[in-house]
């Protein structure tokens, strides 16, 4: 995915370091991720997320917090509602860019400041909580020990994820008062809460309690066993399919035309894991699909093998092309089913060229409905008319460039 480096003003005119992920298709919608407490835009879970979303067209802003990463500013002087209005300047930034964000979603303390963020946000229409708290205050303890010296001294060194922080008595203070109820109460946005029922750092009564105190449209969705850092590569990948196909219900994926001379648009094919097969198909009118291959070849058979959409064009293909002809004709077609299988036979078997091998695909179809013998053998024969058993039969051209 392209990504720019950005920055942009946060909420006191330090300097916040951010990435722009954007879809390598049509760009549909723009979302914002907030990271978890402490933690940075570069996180896993937040790269496989943003990764995610932007093979389908969604563009991510994630983005450092005041005073951690490589943003600028003293982490010891942010507090809970520094973040909240972090996450407003970052919305600001998107809207001068004319990139006005539909959806925002949090992983940890940045679900929480999402939910306070969103209610005062009329653009955003979907909000996604990761292990989100309840309480604001519950960060709190990750530092327990360390409470009496700050509340006396007014700051102190603490660690956390076994790098030093300061934490200040401001922030103590501000989580103290975060209330979340009046915000998720009056969200004028769907929402979405994801959490680990194993989650030893958020426990998921926080994820009730979100839960119960919105108003509908809202959902709750399990992350089964994940840890609360989603650090497993296929924990963020389930979260972010969750996230992308619950937000098309909400949020505009208005795709654009397409370009002159391709009819149905352009296929977007882009690797989605180096280190094995999982690639991204996405189309010029918003649809997504995955293709891999089985895990006897390499693959994590998450989608169709190449030669598996082939099998799944034709056998689609057929199975539209019979409805047409049937509907057309006023038949009594009940149902259609298409079995499809592919296979390489040798040459001679086809009685073609010895020593040569070629691509036999077999169809079986299936026919439902109150049909005579002549109306079941036209059907038959209309199935070889299938545009795309006809491009299987005849040779094709491919053109292939490189770009720059």
């Amino acid at each position: 995915m392209p990504t720019e480096r950005i920055t942009f003003s946060g909420h006191d005119g330090s300097q916040l370091a951010a990435r722009l992920d954007l879809p390598e298709g049509p760009h549909l919608a723009t979302a914002v991720f907030a990271h978890c407490f402490t933690c940075g835009k570069d996180i896993p879970a937040a790269r496989r997320i943003a990764a995610r979303l932007s093979a389908i067209g969604i563009a991510v802003l994630r983005f450092d917090f005041t005073g951690l990463g490589h943003s600028g500013g003293e982490f010891s002087n942010t507090s809970f509602t520094s973040n909240v209005d972090d996450l407003i300047a970052a919305n600001a930034y998107l809207e001068s860019r004319a990139m006005t964000s539909s959806l925002i979603i949090g992983h940890s303390l940045g679900g929480a400041a999402v939910l306070k963020a969103a209610a005062a946000l009329d653009n955003i229409k979907a909000v996604a909580t990761l292990g989100a708290p309840f309480d604001p205050e519950h960060v709190t303890h990750n530092f327990a020990d360390a409470l009496p010296e700050i509340i006396s001294n007014g700051v102190a060194e603490v660690s956390l994820g076994g790098r030093p922080f300061r934490i200040g008595k401001g922030f103590i203070e501000d989580v103290a008062k975060g209330q979340l109820t009046p915000s998720i109460g009056s969200l004028n946005a769907a929402l979405l809460v994801l959490h680990a029922p194993r989650d030893e750092i958020v426990s998921i009564d926080n994820a009730s309690q979100i839960f119960l105190a919105a108003k509908h449209p809202k959902s709750f969705v399990t992350l089964d066993s994940a840890d609360h850092l989603i650090t497993r590569a296929e924990d963020a990948e389930y979260a972010a399919d969750v996230i992308a196909t619950w937000a098309r219900r909400y949020i505009a994926l208005a795709p654009p035309a397409p370009p002159p001379g391709a009819p149905e648009g352009v296929l977007r094919v882009s690797e989605a894991d180096k280190n094995g097969y999982l690639t991204d198909i996405t189309s010029s009118d918003g649809h997504h699909l995955l293709a891999d291959e089985p895990l006897a070849y390499g693959g994590t058979n998450k989608g169709l093998s190449p030669y598996g959409f082939l099998s799944a064009g034709l056998g689609a293909c057929t199975s539209m092309t019979i409805r047409m002809y049937a509907r057309r004709k006023g038949w009594p077609l009940d149902h259609v089913s298409v079995d499809v299988n592919h296979n390489k036979v040798h040459a001679q078997d086809a009685e073609t060229a010895v020593g040569e091998k070629i691509d036999t695909w077999r169809r079986r179809i299936s026919l439902a409905g109150k049909l005579s013998q002549e109306q079941r053998a036209r059907l038959l024969e209309i199935a070889d008319k299938c545009p795309v058993h006809r491009t299987l039969e005849r040779s094709s051209t491919v053109i292939t460039e490189l770009a720059e």
